[in-house]
């Protein structure tokens, strides 16, 4: 969000900067209230931003007990569906949560069950909006592409999220040709709803021994855009990318190389 000010405030200010798309910002906490985002969601619409959430950080499912800390992630989950519901977002975007000593396998099957039962509470609610699950950036943590798509896979209602970044880093810098990104794309497509669009993180990035290490202004790492808008175009299916980048300079430089 370019401003907290007002729903009138940030919508000015993406429309300036050429935006058509926000993500809004929930990783550190909740700041937004319903009035704001319904007058947001109203505002972006209008003007065909799309929008979407991002969850705290520590809303993730798979905990290996049933307590304080699941709770607390169930709480922050359903209140960030209510706040996408309020301002018409296309998806709640969370992370996948960790292997915990668990296999990989053990670890996935709890993430899916504790979805399931978010998914009960929230329909209740009429909050049964679309997630996202976000591709991670350590290599021997749960979240790789292939997680995600097998996540989305058996539940039809979350959506594989792609961080290229994140990828870049845990594959050691491999996502330099067009063709890692269209593998990685055909993998999503494969399990997407129909019309809906590939959700896509995208920022340059620093790496250490295939594992994130911080985001970088783009230009000072290896990883491009070019070969994603060239991998993009093979799929006629409509992408949502928000770019993760550090500053506005480099925002607007992987943009002009989308050409967004």
């Amino acid at each position: 969000m370019p401003s907290r000010e007002s729903p009138e405030s940030a919508i000015d200010a993406l429309l300036a900067s050429g935006f058509s798309a926000c993500e809004i910002d929930f990783e550190g906490g909740f700041w937004m209230g319903y009035p704001f985002a319904e007058r947001f969601g109203e505002l972006a619409a209008a003007n065909d931003v799309v929008l979407s959430v991002h969850a705290p950080l520590a809303g993730f499912m798979g905990h290996l007990e049933r307590g304080k800390k699941l709770n607390m992630a169930i709480g922050m989950l359903d209140h960030s569906a209510g706040i996408a519901k309020a301002a018409r977002a296309e998806l709640v975007v969370f992370h996948p949560g960790f292997l915990l000593g668990r296999t990989r396998e053990q670890a996935i099957d709890s993430v899916c069950e504790q979805l399931a039962e978010l998914r009960e509470r929230l329909a209740r609610k009429g909050r049964d909006v679309p997630f996202g699950i976000e591709v991670m950036g350590r290599v021997r943590e749960l979240g790789s592409a292939e997680d995600v798509v097998e996540i989305s896979r058996r539940l039809p209602w979350v959506r594989p999220v792609v961080d290229f970044a994140h990828m870049h880093a845990t594959s050691d810098g491999a996502f330099t040709s067009v063709e890692p990104f269209a593998e990685t794309l055909a993998s999503l497509d494969s399990v997407l709803p129909a019309g809906a669009p590939f959700h896509i993180h995208f920022s340059d990035i620093q790496f250490a021994n295939r594992n994130e290490t911080r985001h970088l202004a783009y230009g000072e790492g290896t990883l491009r855009a070019e070969p994603l808008a060239e991998a993009l175009a093979r799929f006629r299916r409509p992408a949502t990318v928000i770019s993760e980048a550090p500053d506005a300079e480099s925002t607007a430089a992987i943009a002009r190389a989308l050409g967004a």
